[in-house]
């Protein structure tokens, strides 16, 4: 996300000339204010040090599968973090793999004997069903930001020995290290360094464990299914949900967009999550939660290499948090025995070129988008204003060269602050329409219309402009 600078913070440093009735600081009282200031810094460092110490010294091994020589092979073993007498950080950019089981009956070929009488199968804690959610991660400290590519789970790709196949199944195939291999073809052979596997139970207790979450729920959400164990009853509004609750909305995917509005509901989930447990007060409780969740977690991160992501993450600045989804569409009815998402070969090459440092092929070089008239541009309602309100911003954008527009269904949660969201990962053209408009923050995610390359979702902001707009872009 990213927000415009306003003249305050231009002239943040600037000299303030003194006024004639103003209180000069008594020098006493700065002394004691820096010295309240320094005091709660070392008893943050102190913190964050004391629970690294308890990290390194009461974590169980974080890897509950051990891998074969051969499977350990497919990851890359480079050190990835450095500790020495400093707290762990990053010393270069990784790609982490982040799969979420599904851990349902139909992935438990012996059920317990003691669950043959019930409806239905427990949840049992395993890692060897079906990978529901897939996230390829990139932790970059060259350039400062986390970006993460959502893969759906009906993604139709070529799984080595298997054929082809939903890629969700590779893990039942092979494990992470198939899963890996997997995506790491799918993805233009990008290189893949540690995998992370959280079943569901766990994503409940990680979320109760960094104390909820508060998130607009997009509608009413009400679906039973009692041979997967899955009750889902939520209603629409802003709201602070607890990690069952969040898990029903990050499950859900009974709507027209199936599991692609799943992925946008979990971006939705992700970001939350990330405006208010990322820093440092979440480092210090690193041991609880690993105590809380390490059951339900199996990777091939250490403990000083987890520490050192976090850690990155903390650093990072929200508008460098970046979160794209595979490009591809739905196969349409009877194309295949089956329902799939096809990725995009072309859009794919595209992606992985500008966000995870690949050599861009023959057919992507200087396939940036720069035309304007060449940006599909969908805008969406959240003020529950009229279309005719929407015309002056359609003038504005086609005044700048923008004509491929259209406006999608209104976005159910109200904004104050337009967003402008980068759908296909292109923030540079997201950035040049918010110059356009003069208001608005940029957001790298894919919780806009699929079609779009960029997705305007009017906020509060745009009904205070719209006169000034209207005015300017007359005749």
């Amino acid at each position: 996300m990213t927000i415009q600078r306003t003249s305050a913070e231009d002239n943040h440093s600037a000299k303030t000339p003194k006024s004639k009735g103003r209180k000069s600081i008594n020098p006493k009282t700065g002394r004691w204010l820096w010295f309240w200031v320094g005091m709660s810094g070392i008893a943050m460092v102190s913190a964050m040090a004391g629970a690294l110490l308890a990290v390194s010294l009461t974590s169980t091994p974080l890897q509950q599968n051990p891998l074969s020589p051969q499977e350990e092979a497919v990851f890359d073993s480079d050190a990835i973090s450095f500790g020495g007498l400093r707290f762990s950080e990053l010393t270069r950019p990784v790609n982490l793999l982040v799969m979420g089981m599904s851990v349902l009956p139909p992935d438990i070929q012996n059920p317990p004997a003691e669950t043959k009488e019930l409806k239905y199968l427990p949840q049992v804690n395993s890692f060897d069903g079906l990978s529901d959610v897939m996230l390829m991660v990139k932790f970059d400290p060259e350039t400062k930001k986390v970006v993460m590519l959502s893969i759906p789970r009906d993604t139709r790709t070529e799984i080595e020995g298997h054929g082809v196949r939903k890629i969700n199944a590779a893990n039942v195939e092979g494990g992470p290290a198939l899963t890996a291999k997997t995506v790491s073809n799918l993805l233009g052979g990008v290189a893949i360094d540690r995998y992370v596997r959280i079943n569901v139970l766990g994503v409940a207790k990680l979320i109760d464990a960094l104390g909820g979450v508060n998130v607009y729920v997009p509608k009413d959400m009400k679906y039973q299914d009692d041979s997967q164990h899955l009750y889902i009853n939520l209603k629409a509004g802003k709201q602070h949900l607890n990690g069952d609750q969040a898990l029903q909305l990050l499950r859900f995917r009974h709507d027209e967009l199936g599991d692609i509005g799943r992925i946008q509901r979990q971006q939705m989930v992700i970001r939350a999550l990330i405006d208010q447990s990322l820093n440092p007060a979440t480092v210090t409780q690193l041991p609880k939660i690993l105590d809380v969740v390490k059951e339900h977690i199996d990777t091939n991160l250490t403990v000083e290499e987890l520490v050192a992501l976090m850690g990155f993450g903390v650093r990072t600045n929200r508008s460098n948090m970046q979160m794209l989804m595979l490009p591809g569409r739905f196969s349409e009815k009877g194309e295949f025995d089956a329902s799939y998402w096809l990725p995009s070969k072309e859009g794919i090459a595209k992606l992985m070129a500008k966000h995870f440092d690949l050599e861009p092929t023959d057919e992507t070089t200087g396939s940036q988008v720069s035309d304007p008239n060449s940006v599909r541009i969908a805008i969406q309602d959240s003020t529950g204003s009229d279309r005719a309100s929407l015309r002056p911003l359609v003038r504005a954008l086609e005044n700048s060269g923008y004509h491929n527009i259209y406006v999608y269904k209104p976005w159910s949660e109200p904004l104050d602050v337009t967003r402008i969201v980068a759908q296909q990962g292109d923030g540079t053209s997201a950035e040049s329409i918010r110059d356009v408009l003069g208001l608005g923050e940029v957001r790298v995610e894919s919780t806009g219309s699929l079609n779009s390359d960029v997705t305007i979702q009017v906020g509060k902001d745009w009904l205070q402009q719209k006169a000034l707009l209207n005015n300017s872009t007359q005749p």
